[in-house]
């Protein structure tokens, strides 16, 4: 009696919700949406990982697809939903936190290729988006098709889209701090990151692999 109470008001709830979630669904899947058109970043990214694939023989096109889903939707969209205290100034109660997991895991699943198996002894929380999941797949599988389709991003186009970005936003992010992340990341794979360098051909040209094990050594004094 209990479970089927809870069972019609999370039906109930989700009804409420519907709206709200294709709204954002449709909003991050789509690549001109309400005057936002897609930024040059997402192309020159996506453009980039097919480069990769030519390259290395991978045609198959699940693999592509994993690829944009990892480096995009689950990396950075699935963590604004799931926490979206980062980006207002607002209380997560630990309600909101558990209905927000719900939607983050629905949209995990849209950006998965496998196929979407229920039976009668998965979750709940499975179990109420389940109809809408094929939907959503689609949603995914047009918006990647779609970047595909525009326009290449030229190296000149993307460098002044970021140096203009970074003119926009000069004042709201601690330099230092980001450079210290990247150092840290970079001398824990220092091996890796300079055997890379090394194999490629412009990196060649410009010494990088050198470069960069002149900073890790210079830091490494100023430590």
């Amino acid at each position: 009696m209990v479970s089927e109470i809870y069972l019609t008001r999370l039906l109930a709830t989700k009804g409420t919700l519907q709206k709200f979630v294709d709204d954002l669904f449709e909003t991050l899947f789509s690549t001109v949406h309400r005057g936002s058109t897609l930024p040059l970043a997402i192309k020159y990214m996506f453009d980039f990982l097919d480069e990769q694939a030519d390259k290395h023989g991978i045609h198959d096109t699940d693999v592509r697809h994993t690829w944009k889903s990892n480096c995009l939707p689950l990396r950075f969209w699935v963590n604004v939903i799931k926490n979206p205290q980062f980006v207002f100034d607002i209380h997560k109660s630990s309600i909101t936190d558990a209905c927000l997991s719900v939607v983050a895991q629905t949209f995990m699943d849209s950006c998965s290729t496998s196929e979407h198996r229920l039976g009668k002894d998965s979750p709940s929380n499975k179990l109420l988006y389940a109809k809408d999941i094929p939907n959503y797949k689609s949603w995914v599988e047009r918006y990647y098709a779609d970047i595909n389709r525009l326009p290449a991003i030229s190296d000149q186009d993307m460098n002044a889209y970021l140096a203009e970005q970074a003119r926009l936003h000069s004042t709201e992010f601690n330099m230092l701090s980001a450079l210290n992340e990247i150092y840290s990341y970079v001398s824990k794979y220092s091996e890796e990151i300079t055997a890379a360098l090394e194999q490629d051909e412009q990196a060649r040209k410009q010494r990088l692999s050198y470069k960069v094990e002149q900073l890790i050594s210079a830091m490494s004094l100023e430590s």
